[in-house]
């Protein structure tokens, strides 16, 4: 019998999406084929740490578990502490949010050389930013949600134009909208504005996690999704549908507490043509984006003409166990389990073929 592959299961990080790592990682440990992998979870603290194994067992048992801060992080020895661990052949990023899928984290395993889960450095940082995404995906002919972006120095700036409700309602046609930070996951930070009072007060939100802000035109429907998985000739799940209550929509505590009151609608009762449309687009971002290994895509059907418009792209869905993206694919005949393993292949054929690429020319 051949050894098993030792996988690094990193989770945790310093982001507002910290619990949902925890959670997402546990079922990933939980689910994985223990014949084929030698799981070694890494947690990072949500102080920034890298905390021991044994401690990194604990908090998946316990998510509240805590440590004792370290010294403040000055050097690398003081913010990676790996003694007493085996040499890690891949490793599976579950850390969302900043540091973990922009790009950070993915740039620190192409140092370390060696595969990875997910999107490589140039795809993570693109999909982490929901305005580039939108750029590109419209130059890929994708129909996208009108916006308008805010900096912060326009922010500062108390008299600039786009502190007016009125001017960016006039920009999007519309006094119906979004606020969302441009850099940032799970709907955290994001308000919906219907009204001048709302606007002040949402930048203000939303500036709390991001220098970038999206106003983004609402568009009224409802949310579709679909996953995607693979490199070059990567595969697309089947269609899911979000369906809120009248008067609410898909917010954080929607998508991860237990007084949700959103509906997963798995496959989405919709017209062959319109499960087709969603799923075409997704596929044209992904490749726009360079994604590969895994991506979930979020679109709007607009209720007034049926038509599919991007919302936004994630490059590291959540892995809970009401997560969208294994429940799609778990839809076509693949299990969590066996979701898991084709991820932890698909990285290591990417590290090959990228090996090949190098070796030719030296």
């Amino acid at each position: 019998m051949t050894n098993k592959t030792s996988l690094g299961l990193v989770f945790g990080g310093n982001s507002s999406e910290y619990e949902v790592s925890i959670a997402s990682a546990k079922n990933i440990f939980n689910a994985i084929d223990q014949e084929k992998f030698d799981i070694h979870p890494i947690w990072i603290t949500n102080q920034g740490y890298i905390a021991s194994e044994e401690d990194s067992f604990k908090v998946l048992e316990d998510p509240n578990y805590q440590v004792e801060p370290r010294e403040s992080v000055s050097n690398l020895t003081n913010l990676i502490q790996l003694t007493n661990r085996p040499e890690i052949d891949v490793f599976f990023p579950i850390v969302h949010g900043n540091l973990g899928e922009d790009g950070v984290l993915q740039g620190l395993f192409r140092l370390l050389n060696k595969p990875f889960v997910g999107d490589d450095v140039l795809a993570s940082a693109i999909t982490m930013d929901k305005e580039m995404t939108k750029i590109l995906a419209a130059r890929a002919g994708v129909p996208v949600a009108k916006w308008v972006s805010v900096y912060n120095y326009e922010y500062a700036d108390k008299n600039h134009d786009k502190l007016s409700y009125d001017y960016i309602a006039e920009k999007l046609g519309t006094h119906d909208m979004f606020v969302k930070p441009s850099n940032q996951g799970s709907s955290v930070g994001i308000s919906h504005v219907t009204k001048e009072s709302e606007y002040l007060p949402a930048l203000a939100e939303a500036f709390k996690y991001d220098d970038k802000v999206l106003v983004e035109e609402a568009i009224d429907g409802t949310e579709v999704e679909t996953a995607v998985l693979g490199n070059e000739d990567p595969q697309v799940s089947g269609v899911g549908q979000i369906i809120n209550q009248k008067g609410t929509w898909y917010s954080y505590d929607n998508k991860y507490t237990n007084q949700s009151t959103t509906t997963l609608e798995i496959p989405a009762k919709l017209p062959d043509e319109i499960v087709e449309q969603v799923r075409s687009n997704a596929l044209k971002v992904y490749r726009a984006t360079e994604c590969s290994g895994l991506a979930r895509i979020d679109s709007m059907l607009r209720k007034s003409d049926n038509k599919v418009i991007f919302n936004e792209l994630n490059a590291l869905p959540g892995f809970t166990n009401i997560s969208m993206y294994p429940k799609l694919f778990e839809e076509t005949g693949i299990s969590y389990s066996d979701l898991i393993t084709k991820l932890i292949e698909f990285a290591q054929k990417r590290f090959d073929h990228k090996a090949t690429l190098l070796h030719k020319h030296e």
